[in-house]
């Protein structure tokens, strides 16, 4: 770990998580498919450990300059982190969030397992205040869909000088964009199902943290509630790190230039792009929400390129109108579409985008 630190981030992503050089030894740690091993040693059973998921954890770890523990999923990642707050503690997050987590807060906070403050985490102030008394802050930046971007040193320090802990959800920067622990935030989340994974063809999550305690603790969340990866799983996501410095570079140029192509577009009220990354979200101009919501519609229904799809950080692009989920802020913009710009042309994607938007 020590030696690998060394590197700059696109190398570990080629290096990182793989096998000794030996002689007739393969270049990639395999498929693991074991749900038993014979007793005596370190692993013990399936549920435990498995050197597909400690390959990909020793890559993205690298990355995040932590320990990595993943998961079967993004949510069971937030859900772990979640899960070590006090019971009654408080959790300071963005008011614009991934709905999962606001889902999984509002569940937490009806059964009187903890209490949720919704805050603008571009608001330093305000989230500086929130987080008196607080037990965790949980960010996220860029926001998911609303793209506002947080100062995570400030919002980091003033959470620990309050007596909070601090999850960072960074999946949409990915680490090569962003390290949170090293803006002093003890956890790093993600769903690996976006770029890290990056094909559009697994369900992964992951946390890193610094503190050999929280690694432990969270562990021991996953061994306990069984949100383990498959095995598979992990082989395709440390499959698709190899490759997230091209393609980010590619998807997040794109990105820039599609803003720049958009910029002024009469059927758009508003381009929204935080400068880094590859998601960019427009909304188009309506009348009344319901008329902005109806064009929206329209809109998505006319590409042919661009895939009507839920996710993103997939090599192909993506788009979706947020607010048809019901689960969705309403200070979300009902026209808002968010794109997950991929790695086609520029000119093919901006095309017919374009031409959607009429």
């Amino acid at each position: 770990m020590t030696e690998q630190r060394a590197f700059r981030p696109e190398t570990l992503t080629v290096i990182a998580g793989r096998p000794p050089h030996d002689v007739d030894e393969p270049l990639n740690v395999p498929v693991h498919l074991a749900s038993t091993y014979v007793a005596g040693g370190s692993r013990e059973y399936g549920r435990f450990v498995n050197p597909s998921w400690t390959a990909f954890e020793d890559a993205l770890g690298a990355l995040e300059g932590g320990r990595c523990v993943s998961f079967a999923s993004g949510i069971a990642a937030i859900g772990a982190v979640l899960d070590l707050v006090p019971v009654g503690g408080v959790v300071v997050a963005p008011r614009h969030s991934y709905t999962g987590t606001v889902g999984l807060l509002s569940d937490l906070e009806s059964r009187g397992l903890i209490r949720a403050v919704y805050v603008d985490i571009a608001d330093t102030a305000a989230v500086a205040a929130a987080c008196e008394g607080a037990a965790l802050l949980w960010i996220e930046s860029p926001t998911n869909p609303a793209l506002e971007v947080a100062d995570l040193p400030a919002i980091t320090a003033a959470a620990h000088a309050a007596g909070a802990r601090v999850a960072v959800d960074n999946t949409f920067a990915t680490p090569l964009l962003q390290r949170p622990l090293e803006s002093g935030a003890d956890f790093s989340v993600h769903s690996a199902t976006k770029y890290i994974a990056g094909h559009s063809d697994v369900l992964m999550g992951a946390v890193i943290t610094a503190n050999d305690d929280d690694a432990t603790a969270i562990t021991g969340r996953r061994t306990l509630g069984g949100a383990i990866p498959s095995p598979l799983d992990a082989f395709l996501a440390l499959r698709g790190l190899r490759t997230l410095h091209v393609r980010l570079e590619r998807a997040e140029q794109n990105a820039q230039e599609l803003v720049r192509r958009l910029d002024g577009h009469p059927a758009l009220a508003e381009v929204r792009y935080p400068g880094f990354g590859a998601i960019v979200s427009i909304v188009v101009a309506g009348a009344d929400d319901a008329g902005a919501a109806d064009a929206a519609d329209a809109v998505v229904s006319r590409t042919h390129l661009w895939v009507h799809a839920t996710s993103l950080g997939g090599v192909e692009s993506t788009l979706e109108r947020r607010r048809r989920w019901p689960a969705e802020a309403a200070t979300i913009p009902a026209g808002l579409v968010r794109l997950s710009v991929g790695l086609e042309h520029i000119d093919d994607l901006s095309a017919d985008l374009l031409d959607a938007l009429g």
